[in-house]
Formats: C-alpha cells, sequence, structure tokens
C-alpha cells in the first residue's frame, strides 16, 4: 500500500485520538438526557414558534393594509387640513393678541407717557441742570478753591508738615528709648541664656542620651512581635483557604463542569435545533394553509374576475362610460364656444355704448388698394398702364 494510500484511508480512533465531534465534558450523563431533552423543547417550542410566527404575519399585514395607509391618512390630513387651519388660527390669535394688548399701550406709551414726559419733565430738568445749576455749581468750586482750599493747603505745606516731621522724629527717639531698647536688652541678655543653659541644652542630652536608645529597643521589640503574629495568621488563613477550596469551591467546580454545564450546553443546544425545526414545521403548515386558502378562495375569486368581472366592466366602459365622456366633452367645448361668442358680443356692445356716449377715434377709410406705377429701362420715370421690364441691363442681355 502507498503513502497516498495510507493518508486516504480511514483511521481508526485509539486513546490517544478524540471523535471528530467531540466536547470537552461530554459522557453517558450528556447522552443519556440529550435526546429526551430535544424532543421535551421540540414539543415545547413548535407552537411557540408558530404563534409566533403567526403573529409576525399579521403584524406584516396590519402594517401593509392598515398601519401603512392610516399613517399615510394622518399624514395627509396634518399637511392638508391642519396644518393650514393651524396657520390660520395662529396668525389670527397674534393679530387678536396685539390688538388687544400690544398696540394700546404702544399707542399710549409712544404719543402719551413719552411726549408727557419728555416734555414735561426731562426738558425742563435738563434746562434747569444746564442753566442754572451746572454755572452755580462752577462759581461755588471756584470760591471754594481760592478761599478755602489754596489757604489751608499753603498752611499744611508751609507751617504743619515741617513741625510734624520734627515731632515724630521726638516721639520714635523716646518710644524706643522708653519701650523697646530695655526690652531688646533684658531679651537677649537673660532669658536667651537662661533658657538655652539652663532648660534646651538638658532635655536635648536626655533626649539624645537615654530616649533614644529607649525607643530604639522598643521599636525593635514590637516589631518582631508583629512578625511573629503575622507568620500566625498567614498560616491560619492559608489553612482556612485550603479547607474552602478543598471542601467547597472543589466540589463545585466539579458539578459544574461535569453536571451544569452539559445539561446547560445540551439545552442551549436543543433550544437552538427544536426552533430551527419549528421554524420548517410552522414554514410548512403555513405553506399548506396559503395553497388551501388559494385553491378555495383566491383561485375562484381570480376567476369570476378574470370571467364575469373584467369583460362587464369593459362593456360598460366601452358602451357607456365613453360616450357620456365623449358627450360631455363635446358639450363643454359648444358651452366654451357660446360663452365665448356671449362674452365677445357683450364687450362689442359695452365698446359700441362707450364709442356712442363719449365718442372715440374714427374709423379708417376704405379705399382701393394702390398699384406701384412700372418704370422703363434706361429711365428713371414711370408710365402710366406699361408693362413691368425685366430688371437687367442691356449689355448683360445682349
Amino acid at each position: 500500500m502507498s503513502d497516498m494510500e495510507f493518508e486516504k484511508s480511514p483511521q481508526t480512533y485509539g486513546n490517544h485520538q478524540a471523535p471528530a465531534h467531540y466536547e470537552p465534558g461530554e459522557g453517558c450523563l450528556t447522552t443519556v438526557v440529550r435526546i429526551p431533552v430535544r424532543i421535551v423543547v421540540l414539543l415545547v417550542v413548535v407552537p411557540v414558534r408558530m404563534v409566533w410566527d403567526l403573529l409576525v404575519v399579521c403584524g406584516r399585514a396590519m402594517e401593509r393594509i392598515l398601519l401603512r395607509p392610516l399613517g399615510r391618512a394622518l399624514a395627509w390630513v396634518y399637511e392638508a387640513v391642519l396644518t393650514p387651519v393651524g396657520h390660520g388660527l395662529g396668525r389670527l390669535a397674534v393679530f387678536i393678541g396685539k390688538a388687544l394688548f400690544v398696540w394700546p399701550w404702544v399707542a399710549l406709551w409712544r404719543y402719551l407717557v413719552v411726549p408727557l414726559v419728555t416734555y414735561g419733565l426731562v426738558v425742563p430738568v435738563v434746562w434747569i441742570y444746564r442753566q442754572l445749576l451746572t454755572p452755580l455749581g462752577h462759581g461755588l468750586a471756584w470760591l471754594l478753591e481760592h478761599l478755602l482750599v489754596a489757604p489751608v493747603r499753603w498752611i499744611y505745606l508751609r507751617l504743619l508738615t515741617p513741625v510734624g516731621h520734627g515731632l515724630g522724629w521726638l516721639a520714635v527717639f523716646i518710644g524706643k528709648a522708653l519701650f523697646v531698647w530695655p526690652w531688646v536688652a533684658l531679651w537677649r541678655y537673660l532669658v536667651v541664656p537662661l533658657v538655652t543653659y539652663g532648660l534646651v541644652v538638658p532635655v536635648v542630652w536626655i533626649y539624645r542620651q537615654l530616649l533614644t536608645p529607649l525607643g530604639h529597643g522598643l521599636g525593635w521589640l514590637l516589631t518582631a512581635t508583629g512578625h511573629g503574629i503575622a507568620a500566625v495568621c498567614r498560616g491560619v488563613w492559608t489553612a482556612i483557604v485550603w479547607l474552602v477550596v478543598v471542601l467547597l469551591v472543589t466540589p463545585v467546580g466539579w458539578v459544574y463542569r461535569h453536571i451544569l454545564a452539559p445539561i446547560g450546553r445540551e439545552i442551549a443546544a436543543a433550544v437552538t435545533v427544536a426552533w430551527r425545526i419549528a421554524g420548517y414545521i410552522s414554514r410548512a403548515v403555513g405553506r399548506g394553509i396559503k395553497w388551501l386558502a388559494w385553491n378555495l378562495v383566491g383561485r375562484p375569486v381570480r376567476w369570476c374576475y378574470q370571467t364575469v368581472c373584467t369583460p362587464v366592466g369593459h362593456m360598460l366602459r366601452d358602451v357607456i362610460w365613453r360616450p357620456a365622456r365623449n358627450a360631455a366633452v363635446e358639450a363643454g367645448r359648444a358651452a366654451r364656444a357660446a360663452l365665448q361668442s356671449a362674452r365677445e358680443t357683450v364687450r362689442q356692445a359695452r365698446r359700441e355704448t362707450w364709442r356712442a356716449l363719449v365718442g372715440g377715434p374714427r374709423a379708417p377709410e376704405v379705399r382701393e388698394p394702390v398699384v406701384p406705377q412700372a418704370r422703363t429701362l434706361g429711365s428713371t420715370t414711370t408710365v402710366p398702364g406699361a408693362v413691368a421690364a425685366p430688371e437687367i441691363s442691356l449689355r448683360k442681355q445682349g
């Protein structure tokens, strides 16, 4: 046997190779549960799928037959009726509102309040301010500037400022001599040395030589005790975690992996397969119902329409409708011609009546048509009654 035949030959399954459609976790429980679950789910899903398909068909038919025309009718009513009516009512409401609440108050404000306030209050106040108060204020300001402010400024700059500077320097010197320099000397030469060598130096020596080594020892002791307690707690926590994993997590995981997961997968696969099979069954039932409806209702109705209604309609169209329409068209044309003739007659009578009452331009006189006189060759004069000669010179004729 060649290598290619060996490659094409069916391979036997062994312990090291799984089947092609094998899923991890399948076992005897999956094999036992699969067929009954699919049968039960199919029996449950088929009515649901048929009801669902029926509802879908009814919904589409209702949307095509009822909802879409109703929506178009409502849109037409809104666009053709409600929108113009709403616009008209809106304009009417705006006009009434302006006529009742805007225009009276605007007229009152424009023609009564504004002129009254302008010419009764603003103009007199502005005139009084410009003609009386402004010159009076300028005069008072000039008097205050030259009679009061200028002398006070001179006295302050020439007399009070030098005296104030001397008194300020003397007060500062006396204040420092009495209240600053004694306390500075007391703080620098008595309080600072006493506090430094009597309190700070002993406290620093006690902190460095006694308290620091004692604190380091206590810290090391507390650290070692904490490490021991942490090690004990870690051991207890590890034991608790191991017990939880062994007694709870492992059994729950085994139950989920070997029982619940296969059952859930089979139920999901059964629902999917049953839904697809129910769709096929529902489609077949729908085709059967459609075939019955077509053969029991549609075909007779079509035969009646094609055999009875269509010839009757054609006969009515050819015998009644077209002659009636042609007669109506001819009657309309005759009526339009009569109306046009009557309108022209009325217009002519009105024109004649107006000309008889008022007068109008004279009608032009009818004269015989004037025949142009022919002229002979070689002459610019015309001869009455002579036949017109051809317009060709003698040189071109010879």
